[in-house]
């Protein structure tokens, strides 16, 4: 069995599964062993600088857009969900490995008229091992829809050994390859990333702490706080807030992107949707902790002056978002109400 065969996706939790494979995990473990021990040393000399430098500098301060993720499997309801919240900014999936589809992809694109619009270019093993492939595969993309988007984040959780990757070498690579088609080809469009998941700023700052010639014209994060409840809780003594703070620092002492971040997905698990929560049931939330925590997160962001745009992912998903689709019916929940206020209140002011 081939790498690439390791990595299934969920349909339910729009992820894919957790490689539940042990040998293979140790296999990989063992052979990428000093490239991981290099990142963890790496990461104690920037996090303690970076830590102190937090309390010293000045931030510029950043007016915050807030956006959401549609998905073109989620159907043509999303264009009238989208017009009644009042959203401008939607970020949008088109995965390498439904490539194939690409034109129904900027259809799909194309239908939010008037929006603006991320595209978010989701990894897979085969275009991660085949260069030609990926060259291929990303030129289609932006010839397709650089009318369309000038924004494209480049992978996604790209941490997490189940999206693709086993080292933030390995994620170098990819995006040195998809930045030189850009610079090459299409340089009015700028590229986003590294976009790692959670509170594990040893990968961000692998990603931007190297002697690749890369650079991030945005950096982006997929910043949960779902397993600690609401973001006010802490971890390792970190609460939202803090992690922002950390964030930001450690952005502004690299060279390998300018400063301003994207918050590119975060949400919180439902309670009673397996399988489409994409978590255990023990980190799930009640639709109304779920809307809470959204006002509290997005309320957080704001103030901190630090986050230019951030996107709760998604819309239409029965296990974390805004709207449940289950059975063929739309349901909006309480946070798609409270996300529609809360548009309407930063459209006022």
């Amino acid at each position: 069995m081939t790498d690439k065969q390791k990595f299934e996706w969920d349909k339910y939790s729009d992820q894919p599964y957790i490689i539940t494979n042990k040998r293979f995990k140790k296999q990989k473990k063992r052979k990428y062993f000093f490239a991981h021990l290099a990142l963890f040393l790496l990461f104690i000399g920037v996090f303690l600088l970076a830590f102190f430098w937090q309390f010293l500098m000045r931030f510029p301060k950043a007016r915050t857009q807030i956006g959401v993720g549609v998905n073109l499997d989620k159907g043509r309801v999303q264009y009238e969900l989208v017009e009644e919240l009042g959203v401008q900014n939607l970020i949008i999936r088109i995965p390498l490995a439904d490539i194939d589809n690409i034109d129904n992809y900027v259809d799909f694109v194309a239908g939010f008229r008037g929006k603006t619009i991320l595209i978010n270019i989701l990894q897979n093993r085969e275009n991660i091992e085949n260069d030609a492939l990926l060259e291929k595969n990303v030129r289609l993309i932006f010839e397709k829809l650089q009318h369309l988007a000038t924004e494209y984040q480049v992978g996604n959780a790209v941490n997490r050994t189940k999206w693709g990757f086993f080292t933030v070498g390995e994620y170098l690579d990819f995006y040195q390859l998809v930045q030189k088609i850009k610079d090459e080809q299409f340089p009015n469009l700028q590229l986003i990333g590294p976009s790692v998941i959670d509170f594990e700023y040893h990968y961000t700052i692998g990603s931007l702490f190297h002697q690749k010639k890369i650079k991030f014209d945005k950096l982006s994060a997929l910043l949960y706080v779902d397993r600690r409840g609401s973001p006010y809780n802490r971890q390792y003594g970190f609460n939202l807030k803090n992690k922002i703070t950390l964030l930001s620092a450690i952005v502004h002492l690299a060279n390998k992107s300018n400063n301003e971040i994207y918050i590119t997905e975060t949400n919180y698990p439902l309670k009673d949707t397996a399988p489409y929560a994409p978590t255990s049931e023990k980190e799930c939330v009640s639709e109304k902790d779920y809307a809470k925590y959204m006002r509290q997160y997005f309320d957080i962001v704001r103030k901190s002056g630090k986050i230019s745009r951030v996107y709760w992912h998604q819309l239409v998903a029965p296990g974390y978002g805004l709207v449940d689709n289950r059975a063929g019916k739309i349901r909006k929940m309480p946070a798609f109400y409270s996300f529609k206020k809360i548009i309407n209140e930063k459209n006022s002011n």
